[in-house]
């Protein structure tokens, strides 16, 4: 079940859904395009002959197993208790509701929670770094796009137990804005141009401060997210820069292979990793370079943001949340040139 499928996520969600050897079915809500056809709003879907449906929020948490919310912020929280009560097994919300447990940081980025008590039970869904944590989880809040990348590149250094004041550099596509237009993702204002937006002040920055803070055990740590519109549609491309506290012992590859080993998604390159090697992929592409003295480090991380950023990353946490193979589904290649 896919509630508010007619955006972007809630495509992409329905398109890797599709595809899944463990769904055999799945329904897609939306209010505004309820009677429509699916593949009318989704072309990659255009083969389905599902409809939309208009379910009450209790319909939709017993209409399946697993219920996805790809609604706009702060929709989440006022249905969520309604679904829970409702009994949804599993309930994956992958708007910003539910991401930050601590109360007084949501509303240092987001305001006062309006349902705090039910955002403690709530497990982040940051699966290519905290798997474990996921496995048995029925209350998932899936990262957010700039925060699964800016996460992927602090890890590393949280893993080696490296200290830093890490600066993230980070440009995303028109898509990461939704399907509604605005000033800023017409067209015409972003081809051929670039950015700053939300400066000193992007709401993904809470959900990173979140992980560094408890990876590295100081309530003060501090990272500083910078996020850019760029001309294109698809993807997010991250560069972390840190002057370390200690120099770099070894090799900056060996310090990103050893933080992902064995994690399926994450593929460490020997050179500056391109944003169109990954659109369509689940994929993250992560490079690491440091100084000849290493004393400073730079990490360069792209993934494409309606899927690793988004419906993929969410799919992956059903799939570990369930106990299935946490590839399943998601081992489809990209396109390219995209």
């Amino acid at each position: 079940m896919v509630v508010g499928a007619a955006g972007y996520v809630g495509g992409e969600l329905l398109r890797l859904l599709d595809r899944h050897p463990h769904v055999t079915g799945w329904t897609a809500t939306s209010r505004s395009q309820a009677g429509k056809r699916v593949g009318d709003i989704h072309p990659a879907l255009a083969r389905s002959d599902a409809t939309f449906q208009g379910l009450s929020h209790a319909e939709a948490a017993r209409a399946g197993d697993v219920v996805f919310l790809a609604l706009e912020h702060g929709e989440s929280s006022r249905i969520v208790p309604e679904l829970v009560e409702a009994g949804a097994p599993l309930l994956i919300d992958l708007a910003a509701d539910f991401r930050i447990a601590d109360p007084a940081m949501h509303a240092a980025f987001y305001g006062a929670h309006p349902a705090p008590a039910l955002a403690a039970r709530f497990t982040y869904g940051l699966a290519d770094v905290e798997p474990s944590r996921l496995r048995g989880a029925t209350l998932i809040a899936a990262p957010g796009c700039f925060a699964t990348a800016a996460q992927l590149a602090l890890w590393p250094l949280a893993h080696a137990g490296l200290r830093a004041e890490p600066a993230l550099f980070a440009v995303t596509g028109s898509s990461g804005s939704g399907a509604h237009p605005k000033p800023t993702t017409h067209h015409p204002a972003r081809a051929h141009n670039l950015f700053a937006y939300s400066v000193l002040s992007h709401r993904h920055e809470g959900e990173v401060l979140q992980s560094w803070r408890r990876w590295t055990g100081r309530a003060d740590a501090a990272a500083r997210l910078m996020t850019h519109s760029g001309p294109f549609v698809r993807g997010i491309h991250l560069t972390l820069h840190a002057r370390l506290a200690e120099p770099l012992a070894g090799d900056a590859g060996a310090l990103v292979r050893a933080a992902f080993a064995g994690r399926p998604f994450v593929r460490v390159t020997g050179q500056p990793p391109e944003l169109t090697h990954v659109v369509g992929t689940n994929d993250a592409l992560v490079h690491a370079a440091a100084t000849p003295d290493g004393r400073e480090l730079q990490l360069m991380v792209v993934i494409d943001n309606l899927v690793k950023g988004a419906g993929g990353q969410a799919i992956q946490a059903m799939n570990l949340a369930l106990g299935l193979d946490e590839t399943a589904g998601l081992t489809g290649l990209g396109t390219f040139p995209c």
